[in-house]
């Protein structure tokens, strides 16, 4: 299978988790250091749209950002979200993994087999 891409945080176990799911299957997908190299507005909206939601659903509400940046602050827009998610990448559930137009995320990791079988 080609074509597929997974938004993996090395650090975080489900994300690894997926990508060994993958791997199992003899696929070996793109990895996009997403911590590293954050994705710039125009391409959070376009995994948005693949995940077929909104930019309030995609975020981590934990995370301390979420907190420090009042994201929880209901009149912000959905533009202001991912703007957000694109300065403080740690904002972004993971992982993201997409199969050409289609997208999951992998909580659990099992989530993947949908794009795959």
């Amino acid at each position: 299978m080609n074509n597929v891409v997974i938004y993996h945080n090395p650090r975080c176990s489900k994300s690894r988790q997926t990508l060994a799911l993958l791997q199992e299957r003899g696929i070996v997908p793109e990895q996009v250091l997403y911590l590293e190299t954050p994705p710039a507005p125009a391409e959070i909206r376009r995994l948005l749209k693949r995940l077929n939601m909104s930019a309030r659903e995609l975020l981590r509400k934990g995370e301390a950002e979420f907190t420090a940046l009042n994201l929880s602050d209901s009149a912000l827009s959905e533009n202001q979200l991912i703007d957000a998610m694109s300065e403080h990448p740690r904002l972004i559930e993971r992982p993201i993994v997409v199969v050409g137009d289609r997208a999951v995320i992998g909580r659990p990791p099992e989530r993947v087999l949908e794009l795959i079988s």
